[in-house]
């Protein structure tokens, strides 16, 4: 950006965003070098030495089972678990992973002087200190407790001694942590006055580059389809995701993924509509909304929400039979993907509002039939969103309402500039009358037949 001639002078205020969950272990004495940075020398000749461990844990990383399970019996379940946090122990969860290193490399744990979120590390580097993480990335670790927004002591003395000191100060995602260092006005140009913000994880950040509201939900139908909640009264469960609002102190998130996306759609459409979307589309609109009451369930992997595998058709009877006719499979698949995510999603607190907006994104989301029947089974409009780097776009969002989060000024008014989704689909008049009695019986299916895991070998 320097060679190019960015103008480093005129930026105002920034803030970033990392992935969520992965740790960095500054070594005692890191802070030190943070607040001494010379100008002439890159980030990495002053901190190659700063870290005491290389290879930082991320999401990935699976391995932490017997950590989790002894979190949530430390705190009296899974479910308690949630309650405190908004998700039960996961193991990618940052918690975990701390615990693991404690555990397994004691000596390491005790010379970290600080553990950082990838954000809150990020944020560090702008700062020239060590920045304190924020609520809605720290609602990914299973330590926060998202009401009260403090760090739970139980579930700290779960992981690790003296872990508080460690961690650091949580603050509110909209908070300003300082003006950038001095290293960055003498090297690239910054003005001394530019802001930090703030910095937080992926997730919440693409909520606020979509500039979601109280009441919407945006849908992302990739390899995997994710769902994110604008949620005022969370109630975790122990499939989902409970976080801190990153734009709205007083409010949360909720996040939500279902394994068997894209990938699943595109088996159907091999098999019932030969390889053709246009075909796929023209049984959809040739099936009725309801599909006279056949249900279908498609798991072609260990699902996430729920944790079932296979594939399950029922009639409207609740009988199960072995194969659809073409349209109603495919019509099936897509209603019962579409229930399954209003099910879970109201499990977890959502509420539909009468100006509730569904922001659709992903390859899915260029299919109008597809998105008609989205429509119908959450009774609410849909709209496309243009959601290319949304993560990034949302912390220069950020970074423009920290300037003015303190005078109170809203999120929304903040970014009422920014581009408005497209109207792509609005339900049938008489879709919410014939979808809720098939949604509890979807619910009910799901709970006593579907969850009905076979026993390990």
């Amino acid at each position: 950006m320097k060679s190019s001639g960015f103008s480093f002078s005129q930026v105002k205020a920034l803030s970033g965003t990392g992935q969520q969950h992965g740790s960095v272990y500054w070594r005692e004495g890191a802070n030190a070098k943070l607040k001494n940075l010379s100008a002439d020398l890159p980030l990495y000749e002053h901190l190659k030495d700063s870290f005491a461990v290389s290879d930082s844990p991320i999401w990935m990383d699976s391995s932490t089972t017997q950590e989790c399970r002894h979190l949530e019996e430390s705190v009296g379940g899974a479910q308690q678990l949630a309650n405190i946090t908004g998700s039960r122990a996961y193991e990618r969860f940052t918690g975990n992973q701390i615990a693991k290193i404690y555990k397994q490399n004691p000596a390491v744990y005790v010379q970290s002087e600080r553990i950082s979120l990838v954000s809150s590390f990020a944020a560090s580097l702008f700062l020239g200190d060590y920045a304190p993480i924020d609520y809605s990335d720290g609602s990914g670790m299973n330590f926060l407790q998202i009401r009260e927004k403090v760090w739970s002591q139980s579930c700290l003395h779960a992981c690790a001694p003296e872990l508080e000191e460690k961690l650091g100060p949580v603050v509110p995602s909209s908070s300003v942590l300082g003006s950038v260092s001095l290293y960055y006005v003498q090297r690239y140009g910054f003005s001394a006055d530019c802001k930090v913000v703030a910095f937080t994880g992926d997730n919440p950040a693409s909520l606020a580059g979509m500039r979601l509201e109280e009441g919407d939900i945006a849908v992302s139908l990739g390899t995997s389809d994710t769902l994110f909640l604008w949620i005022q009264e969370p109630t975790p469960a122990l499939e989902g995701h409970i976080f801190c609002n990153p734009v709205d102190a007083q409010a949360y998130m909720a996040l939500l993924c279902f394994k068997n996306g894209s990938l699943m759609r595109e088996r159907i459409r091999d098999e019932c509509a030969s390889g053709s979307w246009d075909e796929f589309s023209k049984a959809l609109r040739s099936t009725p909304v309801g599909n006279n009451g056949n249900l279908g369930f498609y798991f072609d992997v260990m699902e996430i929400t729920p944790e079932a595998v296979g594939i399950h058709r029922f009639n409207a009877d609740n009988q199960k039979v072995p194969e659809f006719a073409k349209e109603v499979e495919i019509r099936a698949l897509i209603e019962g993907q579409f229930m399954a995510k209003r099910i879970h999603a109201e499990k977890l607190g959502y509420k539909i509002m009468p100006r509730t907006r569904i922001l659709a994104t992903g390859g899915a989301s260029s299919n109008e039939e597809i998105l008609q029947v989205l429509s119908d089974v959450f009774s609410a409009s849909v709209y496309t969103i243009d959601t290319a780097n949304s993560a990034c776009l949302g912390c220069a969002y950020r970074a423009i309402h920290g300037l003015q989060a303190e005078t109170g000024v809203p999120f929304a008014d903040v970014v009422s500039l920014g581009a408005e989704p497209w109207l792509a689909a609005t339900p049938n008049p008489t879709a919410d009358e014939v979808y809720q009695p098939i949604l509890k019986r979807y619910a009910d299916l799901e709970e006593k037949v579907v969850l009905r895991k076979p026993s390990k070998q």
